[in-house]
């Protein structure tokens, strides 16, 4: 695990060197505080920061094949490494060391452009092939890890984080006008785009190839989840098929030359993971308001699986960890779970240097409630109009939202919410948090002209790129390619690397999500309960009161904070003149927003934390890089 850096300079345009990519690793090391590795030829630059794992004394990069024309810097871990390792050294294959980063290089040679698809794990990797002049840019299948790059006709520069990419001094960094939208709609900029002009992220499964001799690039797909009909056989033969792989994939990634232990939230993902670990040591945090926590349940199940576990509470004062996180979202994410996904790294690293975590079995086996609300939203559009709109949606309307996490009526309103939204959104417009008439609202007339993407795009090309799936699946394709990639993964990868932890994603192993999506639609969702096989498996080995519980998601009461803790940054951040100075949003409107939710008559908490995140965002990756 490591972060990585690199510049190649095109039409001898500049040169490359080692004092630029040193300040291009240095603002990533708490990626990798155990060392750094820097080399540059033909005018390519690699450069890396390394948290070691794995070969602690003879993985250093970059490495190098036998007669040292290709060399590789990347970001991961391979867990397939030693069968890889075996199976090219069968071919005539020399390796000098014993980390997984050699069988890439390896791999390269063997197999061409097409190595990734011999690579099992999580991995962002910069190639370069002298003999040919040639620079491979790869992001792992699902996306675990990040990749940035700009590509101009002079430079193409690339890096684990934004803020990489700026520390080379190449370009000064312009806002993306188009993308506030989609992050005020989603809490994430989807797909290839940033919130920064010309920066742009690998998608999952993505490898930009660049001719050095010509300044030609492609970039290509070489992995998507496939279209493959499962067999036929009962619902135990799943179930038993399907933890087995859980296993096998959580043994593979317990490989580790540090010590490793896992996030330990007591619910059903998490649980299971921890089980086939055997004895290890878990981690988890709670809150002090009652309906955020699930301490008592993480205990319950770590005492029932003889778990060395540890556990935090948070308070309030988490505020005082704004500034700090804000250095790590230079790509932003509005999600309120930075916060909890930080603490419970930091936790964590007190005492390991790798943490398994239960994220992806929500997308791959049907765990989200957006699943169930669009089934009830087809039953609920079969009432008269009349009463819809006349009777049912105004006394909804009117009921004030609860403090409490969720409950009927909150979920209620969110379901009025969605229910008002395009139904070709299916699933997803539970989600969406800024609709059109809010947007039209909150935007200045002449920021309006510049928001030339429907914020809804990426959703419905996902959708048609799905294809001749089940509806179910069809849902679970579009939130693996951008809820997971953009937020989920995002996120923790941000928030873990904080603090030099590594997150190992079991749920994610290739094998086991093209498993996932053969599994019958049943076994998922059926009759309004979610994970139905995934909960099965869970019972087999923690109580059931931990499994067949109201499934409480990883957040923080910030709906509440808002108006307390949070009050003075709200103010700050929102406030009327700094608003009205930059000319991008409507002052009216945003107080309209901050009013409705301070009051009470409405949760506003998603739009307004994200315009909270965006103002400080720009104030530290936008406006402070520009005044420079």
């Amino acid at each position: 695990m490591c972060g990585i850096a690199g510049v190649a300079s095109l039409s001898g345009s500049s040169r490359v060197t080692h004092d630029q990519l040193e300040r291009m690793c240095s603002v990533i090391r708490h990626r990798g505080p155990d060392d750094d590795g820097i080399g540059i030829a033909d005018n390519v630059g690699l450069g890396m920061r390394r948290l070691s794992i794995i070969d602690v004394a003879g993985g250093k990069q970059p490495i190098f094949n036998e007669d040292r024309s290709v060399r590789t810097v990347f970001n991961g871990e391979i867990y397939n490494y030693r069968e890889l390792r075996k199976e090219l050294s069968s071919k005539g294959h020399t390796f000098g060391t014993s980390s997984d980063t050699e069988s890439i290089v390896h791999a390269y040679e063997e197999y061409g452009a097409d190595f990734p698809n011999h690579l099992n794990g999580m991995f962002a990797i910069a190639l370069h092939d002298s003999r040919a002049n040639t620079l491979h840019l790869v992001r792992d299948h699902l996306g675990i890890k990040p990749l940035y790059y700009m590509l101009t006709d002079d430079f193409l520069v690339w890096g684990s984080e934004v803020k990489v990419l700026l520390a080379s001094g190449l370009f000064r960094p312009e806002l993306n006008v188009d993308a506030v939208n989609q992050f005020l709609t989603w809490e994430y900029v989807p797909g290839a785009d940033t919130m920064m002009k010309g920066v742009h992220k690998l998608k999952p499964g993505e490898m930009l190839s660049l001719d050095l001799n010509t300044g030609q690039s492609s970039l290509v797909e070489y992995w998507d989840i496939p279209e493959s009909p499962g067999s036929a056989r009962n619902d135990a033969d799943w179930a038993d098929e399907v933890e087995h792989k859980i296993v096998e994939s959580v043994r593979a990634q317990m490989v580790s030359d540090v010590p490793l232990g896992a996030f330990l939230s007591g619910g059903v993902d998490s649980s299971i993971v921890a089980s086939a670990m055997g004895r290890a040591q878990t981690f988890s945090i709670g809150f002090d308001d009652p309906s955020y926590n699930e301490l008592s349940y993480s205990k319950e199940v770590a005492e029932h699986l003889g778990l060395d576990h540890i556990t935090e509470v948070i308070q309030p004062h988490v505020v005082d960890l704004f500034d700090s996180l804000m250095f790590h979202l230079d790509d932003p994410i509005g999600d309120f779970s930075i916060f909890p996904t930080f603490l419970v790294s930091r936790l964590a690293r007190k005492h390991v240097t790798v943490a398994l975590s239960g994220d992806g079995a929500d997308e791959l086996f049907g765990g989200y409630e957006t699943y169930v609300a669009n089934a009830m939203a087809h039953r609920y559009e079969a009432i008269p109009a009349a009463v819809r709109k006349g009777m049912i949606e105004p006394v909804v309307n009117r009921l004030r939202p609860r403090a409490a996490k969720k409950g009927l009526i909150n979920k209620a309103k969110r379901f009025i919410e969605g229910a008002a939204l395009s139904p070709e959104l299916q699933h997803c417009r539970w989600r969406k948090f800024l609709d059109n008439k809010t947007r039209d609202a909150l935007f200045s007339g002449d920021a309006l002209q510049d928001l030339r993407t429907p914020a809804d795009a990426h959703i419905v090309a996902l959708f048609d790129r799905a294809g001749d799936r089940s509806d179910l699946d069809r849902s679970l394709y579009v939130d693996v390619k951008s809820y997971l990639s953009d937020n989920i993964l995002t996120k923790v990868d941000r928030m873990s690397m904080a603090v030099s932890l590594e997150a190992r994603v079991p749920y994610l192993d290739k094998e086991l999500v093209e498993l996932a999506f053969r599994v019958p639609d049943t076994l998922k969702v059926n009759k309004g309960k979610t994970k139905v096989m995934l909960k099965e498996i869970a019972a087999r080995h923690v109580p059931a009161s931990c499994v067949y519980r109201q499934k409480e998601g990883f957040s923080i009461p910030i709906k509440n904070w808002l108006g307390t803790q949070f009050r003075p940054l709200l103010d700050e951040l929102l406030g009327g003149s700094r608003i009205r100075d930059a000319g991008l949003f409507d002052v009216g409107t945003i107080e309209t927003l901050k009013q409705q939710h301070l009051s009470g008559l409405a949760n506003h908490s998603h739009v307004l934390w994200s315009l909270i995140v965006f103002e400080a965002w720009q104030d530290k990756w936008l406006r402070a890089s520009t005044s420079r």
